[in-house]
């Protein structure tokens, strides 16, 4: 039993947490609400990290951070899979060829690189009534998705860079 706490604490404190719980705090900086109007959200496919299956998860990017859940219902009390800080980035580009993969982008950071695919749930739902249409539209959907996410993943690279410096300017 915890120091100061009744046995009735001790036993209602779990079930009393699972009501208060708080929004994911990431250890740097203020709290951020990827909840809360993100910059960018989706369905990508990441590569795991260990045991390199592909995996879909849905992707938010805010605050200089791309977090990533199981499914796409997040709020204030969703638990993030994972986040990748922006601000230790240093490139994103594609990776169809790196992976032989259409669609495929990967983030380098100075400890990893990763890998990810564009997806969409507009290019799922589309009716498929001629094979080759639908597959085109699919591939042109997913690229685009594809440029879209390495375009505002680039910027908030530029963004947070930039922050990053003026918070530090003599640090060279």
């Amino acid at each position: 039993m915890a120091r100061n706490q009744s046995p009735l604490d001790e036993m209602l404190g779990p079930i009393l947490g699972l009501f208060n719980k708080k929004p994911y705090d990431h250890g740097e900086g203020p709290v951020v609400e990827f909840w809360n109007e993100p910059e960018r959200v989706g369905w990508l496919m990441k590569q795991g990290a260990h045991i390199k299956t592909w995996r879909r998860r849905w992707f938010v990017l805010k605050g200089g951070k791309i977090f990533w859940f199981k499914g796409d219902d997040v709020s204030a009390s969703s638990q993030p899979r994972g986040v990748i800080e922006v601000k230790s980035c240093l490139s994103v580009k594609g990776a169809e060829d790196a992976l032989n993969k259409p669609c495929a982008f990967e983030i380098s950071t100075n400890m990893d690189t990763m890998y990810f695919i564009a997806d969409t749930d507009k290019a799922r739902t589309r009716v498929l009534w001629l094979y080759v249409c639908v597959s085109r539209t699919h591939t042109l959907s997913r690229a685009q998705e594809k440029e879209d996410w390495i375009n505002a993943i680039g910027r908030a690279i530029v963004r947070h860079s930039a922050s990053l410096c003026e918070e530090s300017p003599n640090a060279y």
